[in-house]
């Protein structure tokens, strides 16, 4: 039998943050989805949090060991925020499921009632791993009482990634280092080593699956920790992915060239001239 295990990082909040009526949205979006599945396969809900953070998780949901340490142990910041590496949540999943797959969302990330149904149907088809891209919501929900009119609310698309599902065999290839999850560039991370390891990679860019409450494509962005996390990245890139990577298993490289640059653009985990270097190389080896 199919067995799935999805894990979220969720945070104790005060009423001043998205995430105070965000995350019971996500909670009860999970528990619904996976009540849809029934008897059909197996869905394991993981949250990984800090000692502070028990009293807002809902007890249908099992909760790893709290997290030992934080970005605040790797790097000194003018403001210290208390942000895991997606790395040690990553390994607790591997270390505490025995699911054949995993997924990671962001905590602010809804599923729709038929999320496990549509991705075991994905993983049918013979994909190790994908993506699945948001749609983004009005404001105006707030309660999980709301759930039904969430639903029924198609909102627009976003071009980021922050939903994650691969098989368990990829997790010795992930190299995170202190990746902080909140932050950009951790799903710019996540996405290149799937595009790099994968065997049978899918970006599922319109399909209404997931959603988020708030419909910014670019949020307001701590200029200090989006550097942190875009230097960890260009130097995974540049050490490990580098050599690896094969443009034809990203995103878009086999639409004709003006539109595979037009939605490289227009997403903010792609990047137009790394990827034409890739191109390039590849000529290059022709």
């Amino acid at each position: 039998m199919l067995s799935i295990a999805h894990i979220i990082n969720p945070v104790k909040v005060d009423q001043s943050s998205d995430l105070f009526t965000g995350q019971p949205i996500t909670f009860e979006s999970m528990l619904r989805a996976k009540t849809v599945v029934g008897n059909r396969f197996e869905i394991q809900l993981f949250t990984t949090q800090y000692p502070e953070d028990h009293n807002i998780i809902p007890a249908e949901f099992i909760k790893l060991p709290d997290l030992k340490r934080s970005v605040l142990d790797i790097a000194s910041f003018s403001v210290p925020r208390k942000l895991p590496l997606i790395a040690d949540i990553i390994n607790q999943l591997d270390e505490y499921s025995d699911a054949e797959y995993f997924i990671y969302t962001n905590v602010d990330i809804g599923l729709m009632p038929d999320f496990y149904i549509r991705v075991a149907e994905f993983i049918g088809k013979g994909h190790d791993a994908f993506i699945i891209n948001r749609r983004r919501l009005s404001t105006i929900y707030t309660r999980k009482d709301q759930l039904e009119k969430i639903y029924q609310d198609k909102g627009k698309p976003h071009p980021g990634f922050d939903c994650f599902v691969f098989h368990r065999s990829l997790c010795p290839f992930f190299r995170f280092d202190h990746i902080c999850v909140g932050i950009p560039f951790i799903g710019v991370t996540f996405a290149h080593h799937l595009f790099c390891f994968a065997q049978n990679f899918k970006l599922f860019d319109k399909a209404h699956l997931t959603f988020h409450i708030g419909a910014e494509i670019m949020p307001p962005r701590d200029q200090e920790y989006y550097w942190y996390n875009r230097k960890q990245f260009n130097r995974i890139r540049d050490e490990y992915l580098w050599d690896k990577f094969d443009i034809q298993k990203f995103p878009y490289a086999k639409e004709s060239f003006l539109k595979r640059y037009y939605k490289w653009a227009r997403n903010p985990s792609l990047f137009v001239f790394m990827n034409f270097r890739l191109e390039l190389r590849k000529c290059k080896k022709t």
